[in-house]
């Protein structure tokens, strides 16, 4: 059906409107460019990424966590079963309206998404078992995303809206560039410790300007979503999922580098899957600007995890001060 504009309209304020259109028609052509451009950017930067840290991994231990796979199996369990309880409590909580709810369900149903591969390597954690972790929590999604958001949405249709292509590619952008750093790092070691450096850079600044690109396209926007309960529920989600995470994995007596992987594969989202889903389930008049949940949620996700990034490196550094002093004091007591 096409919408037609009110005659008394068009008499009165016909310049006017035919203005306005030409006006929106050239922002929205602009908008859509803008949205190529950080997508096609972002593809980029994850391949470069992935490629870095699959110079990180090693053969011999990512087949010890396929056979032994303890940790893997926590890390599921956390993905599947503390984000989405998570999400479904702060939006009882914080009475949510029921958009905004369905936004923050589909978010904590998402499974795992790469960032928390880039997060793990920053806090020196097992990238064998962060790789394995992302690439199980996709496979899983395929069943487990359908599930969750039939059992928590109570029917709402959710289910029919999850992106099997985008999971699939997901998985692909995960498996492949992986792929080729741990086949570089088996051949020319030397090679793939300059390329993780190399990379890790570019995304580092491509972070700043995938972001600098994404405020000005979604700036006026985004505004429309920052109503303190989403944004107490945006800050609490990722927060819950690292402590948990790292909770669970003391219980499970896992090893330290272990413990802070499966934090980071907790308390992060694949958050482009989220707003895929969001966008594809609903038509825009219904789902509003909530499809932005996820770009609000990153924000706390990355900061959070910068700090937790920040605390840690600091406790190495004091750490490392004291072992040198006590290393100093026993050479002079041997003298």
């Amino acid at each position: 059906r096409t919408r037609q504009t009110p005659p008394a309209m068009e008499v009165i304020l016909n310049q006017s409107t035919f203005t306005f259109a030409n006006v929106s028609a050239a922002s929205s052509e602009v908008s859509e460019i803008m949205d190529k451009v950080i997508s096609l950017a972002i593809l980029v930067v994850l391949f470069i990424t992935m490629v870095s840290l699959g110079c990180t991994m090693e053969i011999a231990k990512i087949k010890a966590h396929i056979w032994k796979p303890k940790g893997v199996a926590i890390a599921v369990v956390a993905q599947y079963g503390i984000m989405p309880l998570t999400a479904f409590s702060l939006a009882k909580l914080l009475q949510l309206g029921p958009m905004e709810a369905v936004a923050v369900l589909v978010c904590g149903c998402c499974p795992g998404g790469n960032l928390s591969n880039i997060l793990a390597l920053a806090l020196k954690g097992d990238m064998n078992l962060s790789i394995v972790m992302t690439t199980c929590s996709t496979v899983l999604a395929l069943g487990m995303m359908p599930l969750l958001l039939y059992l928590y949405c109570q029917g709402l249709g959710l289910e029919t809206a999850v992106p099997y292509t985008g999971i699939t590619i997901s998985l692909v952008m995960t498996l492949l560039p992986c792929a080729i750093g741990i086949f570089i790092n088996y051949k020319a070691p030397e090679r793939a410790k300059i390329i993780t450096k190399v990379g890790m850079i570019i995304l580092l600044l491509a972070f700043i300007v995938i972001g600098v690109l994404t405020s000005i396209t979604l700036g006026s926007t985004i505004l429309a979503v920052t109503s303190p309960p989403l944004m107490i529920t945006a800050a609490l989600m990722p927060l819950i999922g690292y402590i948990l995470g790292y909770v669970l994995s003391i219980l499970f007596k896992l090893n330290e580098p272990s413990r802070r992987t499966v934090a980071m594969e907790t308390g992060c989202q694949n958050l482009q899957l989220c707003s895929t889903i969001l966008k594809v389930a609903f038509p825009p008049e219904v789902i509003g600007p909530f499809y932005l949940f996820p770009f609000i949620y990153i924000v706390f996700q990355v900061s959070e995890a910068l700090f937790f990034i920040i605390v840690f490196r600091c406790h190495e550094r004091l750490k490392f001060s004291k072992k040198k002093v006590v290393y100093h004091q026993g050479l002079q007591d041997l003298q």
